[in-house]
């Protein structure tokens, strides 16, 4: 028996048409992130001196934070709630980039380089897409090697805290933008291939790929380019 074409059509066509869907409002909840992100990082910039006299502290308080929440979104991934759970960790991440954002701020060419790493990090999430939608490949086997190192770097960070090699701590930077950037073709991939059907889920991946892109390509242009006094 010869299987309907029309209907196999149809069902290929809803399929794509809800993946694009998944897509669509990922993006559109990554943009709302930002709004508590910048509220939370103006109320970090506030307290930075804090901040930076217990930097273990408050590593550990966020990191702990920040994955508690990604337990709750992920229980609450169906409801509204989920959103707002998500909202309210891009609020402590933050917070989280406050101090940062003030070292940077009293660089002579500061804020010309925040902007130079939002555009860096807006150029690097187009280029992933842009490689998971054109190509349409699954890079789904890439999660858990990307997981590992992933692992492997939280160990170098909490270690360097202690160590303070600032060639360490470059070397990080720039593996930490290699790791997440794939995590983002990894992550915009399984939505175009419908591994994620969930765009709660889809757009807490890609929001904790984007703030490390940031706040890592943030400090290399800081140390190779920062303008002191």
């Amino acid at each position: 028996m010869q299987p309907d074409l029309q209907v196999l059509n149809s069902g290929a066509g809803t399929l794509s048409a809800e993946r694009n869907k998944v897509l669509r409002n990922t993006y559109l909840l990554l943009a709302l992130t930002m709004v508590p992100t910048v509220i939370g990082a103006m109320v970090g910039m506030s307290f930075a001196g804090v901040m930076m006299q217990h930097p273990i502290i408050t590593f550990v308080v966020m990191l702990g934070g920040v994955i508690g929440l990604q337990f709750a979104i992920a229980a609450n991934r169906n409801s509204g709630f989920g959103v707002a759970l998500l909202l309210g960790m891009t609020f402590l991440l933050g917070a989280f980039l406050g101090p940062l954002l003030n070292v940077a701020l009293t660089l002579k060419n500061g804020p010309q380089l925040v902007g130079l790493a939002a555009l860096g990090t807006g150029g690097i999430m187009i280029a992933m897409s842009a490689i998971a939608t054109t190509t349409k490949r699954d890079f789904s086997f890439m999660g858990k090697f990307l997981f590992v190192g992933m692992i492997v770097l939280l160990v170098a960070i909490v270690a360097n805290m202690f160590l303070q090699l600032p060639a360490l701590a470059l070397t990080i930077s720039a593996l930490v933008i290699v790791v997440f950037s794939l995590f983002l073709l990894h992550d915009v991939s399984r939505i175009v291939n419908g591994g994620e059907t969930n765009y709660i889920m889809a757009a807490t991946s890609v929001y904790i790929s984007l703030f490390n892109i940031f706040a890592n390509l943030l400090q290399l242009l800081m140390a190779f380019a920062g303008e002191r006094d």
